[in-house]
């Protein structure tokens, strides 16, 4: 499927849902083949499972260990579940 830069801005749920359908969007700019939107792959899905699982120079951080309750203390309370 193709779709145009506008399109893209103005029929954004329609786009998502033809992802989630399993098709592939080529968006085009002024005519030209600009990007193309993919599913992710099941596998792709899968990796997210690890709940908010940092990386790079935090992972081995015992601080941020619980990622949820690091960020709370950030917050300082402002977003807690009420």
């Amino acid at each position: 499927m193709q779709a145009t830069a506008k399109d893209l801005r103005l029929k954004t749920k329609e786009i998502l849902e033809a992802i989630e359908r399993g098709e592939e969007i080529v968006i085009t700019y002024r005519g030209k083949e600009k990007a193309k939107l993919i599913p992710l792959s099941l596998d792709a899905i899968k990796g997210k499972e690890e709940e908010q699982m940092l990386f790079g120079i935090w992972k081995d951080n015992e601080k941020v260990a619980d990622t949820n309750a690091f960020i709370n203390e950030l917050r300082g309370g402002r977003f807690d579940d009420h």
